[in-house]
């Protein structure tokens, strides 16, 4: 796929992405997760490994490949290894999945009700590698905790000013400032949030585009202004907590967004598994989130 198939694909699939992206702190959690303990594994390179072992996993199940992925985010050594032999980027592309590199460094402290992303020094050389490696955007995470507007502000601030330096590079920046699923005031972040986007939305040059990774708002259909903007590809869903049963329901009831679970995907995924169930279980996680992400 060229940039104009792909650009197509993640604005008029029928589908939803993938966020295989778990990196440093969240890998040991996904591993457990997956079925590998702490002990089955030592030091970074084995860790990482192991991760790499259930995403192939996962990227090479027939399922996978079925149409109803549409793209998925990948951690940088994801990006760097590969599948069946071949650069992970390459191996998406031909299973018709586009794929997005996780660019982010953490998160930093929180202030203002917020956590802002972390410097990112590196950020141009990541960008030119993985504009090389065939990436068709990125993904980049901040964190709203409660409905404080300042510190909304300045989050959708930094997301949309390193967005910029994404598309200078010729890549499509998912802008992620997640809504905490348990901030008290949720509902009030959710609306400061939305004024924030549009207004930074709306100061785009003409022409110009982003994607938007969204917690999924309590009030449904509250974040349809910014799926209708001419300046949004398409705005995806996390699932920020939520089982994959939660949040499937959540999403459904919202007009145009599409999913990019991470947890909510590979929930019942374990490494114990043989290939018959694994596909299984993958099919049906996916099955459903597909339904959810087209029932708008």
């Amino acid at each position: 796929m060229n940039t104009a198939e792909m650009t197509a694909k993640i604005a008029e699939g029928n589908g939803f992405i993938a966020a295989l992206d778990q990196s440093g702190g969240s890998t040991p959690k996904a591993l457990r997760a997956y079925g590998v303990g702490d002990d089955e594994w030592s030091g970074d390179d084995e860790m990482f490994a192991r991760i790499h072992e259930m995403r192939s996993r996962v990227i090479t199940s027939p399922c996978f490949g079925g149409g109803k992925v549409i793209g998925a985010i990948l951690f940088e050594k994801t990006m760097d290894g590969e599948v069946d032999g071949k650069p992970t980027p390459d191996a998406l592309k031909e299973r018709g999945v586009v794929p997005f590199l996780k660019v982010d460094k953490g998160l930093a402290e929180e202030e203002n009700g917020v956590q802002l992303m972390n410097p990112n020094p590196g950020l141009d050389a990541l960008l030119e590698k993985g504009k090389a490696k065939g990436m068709f955007g990125t993904k980049m995470r901040s964190v709203i905790n409660s409905a404080n507007a300042e510190g909304i502000a300045a989050n959708v601030a930094q997301q949309f000013e390193v967005g910029k330096q994404i598309l200078a590079h010729g890549l499509m920046p998912i802008i992620e400032p997640e809504v905490s699923i348990g901030a008290p005031d949720r509902a009030a972040a959710e609306e400061i949030l939305l004024e924030e986007i549009k207004k930074h939305l709306d100061a785009l040059p003409e022409g110009q585009q982003v994607m938007l990774k969204l917690t999924i708002p309590t009030k449904p259909n509250l974040y349809k202004p910014l799926v209708d903007h001419p300046a949004t590809l398409r705005v995806v869903a996390l699932s920020g907590g939520f089982t994959r049963e939660e949040a499937c329901e959540e999403l459904a009831a919202n007009t145009g967004m599409i999913a990019s679970f991470s947890r909510a995907l590979l929930e019942e995924l374990r490494a114990q598994m043989d290939d018959g169930q694994f596909d299984d279980a993958l099919g049906e996680a996916i099955n459903h989130i597909q339904r959810a992400s087209v029932a708008g």
